[in-house]
């Protein structure tokens, strides 16, 4: 990985690395490990957990399947094997990350969190610490991504709740909840599943509903409904596109707003676009709610000893609570004196622009575009250092134990 030492009996003090220090060893991660490693640079990942791609190892539900084709999730330079079906599990993806990291030789160093990062200006320098070391680099690539924290939000009450109250990222299995009645706080692709999972468990859920939704088939005519969608955005402007996908989604689906998911003024595409709110891809959960399985509720007003009470007036009991809430990114807790994000951890340029800083920062996997933007970003990074690493190269520029200095 091309890294130099200063140390103080075993205990290293001070690792220079010759490369980029990526942080974080998810997909955005190795992807931009291995285009730099195809440009013949060398870096070097800080990753927190014991392993790669965590947020799916250790985090995720049993069920989880990629919500696109395989071919739109595919990360640079090596692809899905053939065999895999068209929306490969949440294991199958693991395997998948897995054999990446192992083609390009790409070995994060585990269980290094990184407690602060900062630009030092009179060295030229980033200075990543660790809680065992501090490392130095020309340049730092986040790799973190906009889901590294489980998001939790403020509900009046819930901390008188007696059951369970568990976020997705602890949810494994509807078995877990079996015979339960379960309120699901959230609606979108993870609150959509884990209420079809818990209907396939005998469980009972109520899902919270509080703002508007748009709601797509995964399919469409046997085709990927974002497939279609992007073979038509080559053609078509984005709102007409976004009316046909509304047509063949109530064509489809039918009418959400009827079952209490109304949709949003501006169309899926365009409000992603905008806002970065994907749109719920239904593998079945309409169904469940037409039937009545699933019970769509309106906000919670509170939470009380045991149930809730709702802004519509209705009192219900539960058993446990499931927060599908989402994540939020983590970046500004330990990226320091940089203005390129913003306080919610994105950055501040938008797409497609987002994945280049100042003074050697460099984001990936910040695009709100899923692993298509991470690809895009994995690129566009490994080949702006690349250039720079020719140069530096070419004209000698060496490391001392402080500065970088040219001779």
């Amino acid at each position: 990985m091309g890294f130099w030492k200063n140390q103080v009996g075993d205990q290293p003090k001070c690792l220079k690395i010759e490369g980029p220090i990526i942080v974080g060893a998810g997909p955005s991660g190795l992807a931009v490990s291995a285009c730099l490693k195809e440009n013949g640079v060398p870096s070097l990942i800080l990753e927190r957990s014991n392993c790669l791609a965590s947020l799916w190892q250790q985090r995720s539900y049993n069920r989880l399947k990629l919500h696109l084709p395989k071919q739109f999730c595919e990360l640079p330079l090596f692809g899905f094997p053939e065999i895999y079906p068209k929306y490969p599990t949440k294991h199958q993806f693991i395997s998948y990350l897995e054999s990446y990291a192992e083609h390009f030789n790409i070995q994060p160093l585990f269980n290094q969190g990184v407690e602060k990062a900062e630009y030092d200006h009179s060295a030229g320098i980033w200075r990543v610490r660790t809680q065992d070391c501090e490392y130095v680099c020309r340049w730092l690539i986040v790799a973190t991504g906009e889901n590294a924290e489980p998001f939790t939000p403020e509900i009046a009450g819930i901390e008188r709740f007696d059951g369970a109250v568990v976020h997705t990222s602890g949810y494994k299995s509807g078995s877990d909840f079996k015979n339960q009645r379960v309120l699901v706080v959230g609606c979108g692709n993870s609150g959509m599943e884990v209420s079809l999972d818990l209907c396939r468990n005998n469980a009972s859920p109520h899902m919270v509903v509080r703002n508007t939704v748009h709601i797509l088939p995964r399919e469409m005519f046997g085709f990927s409904t974002f497939g279609i969608a992007m073979a038509l955005l080559k053609w078509l402007p984005l709102r007409l596109v976004d009316k046909l996908l509304l047509l063949a989604a109530n064509f489809t689906l039918g009418n959400t707003d009827s079952l209490g998911l109304r949709r949003p003024k501006t169309g899926p595409i365009e409000l992603k676009n905008a806002t970065g709110k994907t749109p719920v891809l239904d593998v079945g959960a309409i169904s469940q709610i037409k039937s009545g399985k699933i019970t769509v509720m309106e906000g919670v007003r509170e939470i009380t000893r045991h149930g809730a009470k709702f802004i519509d007036g209705q009192e219900k009991e539960f058993d446990s609570i499931i927060l599908a809430t989402g994540y939020k990114s983590n970046v500004p807790c330990w990226l320091k004196g940089s203005d390129f994000f913003t306080e919610d951890g994105l950055p501040k340029t938008p797409f497609p622009n987002s994945w280049k800083g100042e003074k050697g920062l460099y984001t990936v996997g910040f695009t709100r575009r899923g692993l298509l933007g991470t690809a895009s970003d994995s690129l566009n990074v490994a080949g702006d250092i690349a250039e720079q690493w020719k140069t530096i190269k070419g004209s000698n520029i060496i490391w001392n134990s402080h500065i970088v200095l040219q001779v």
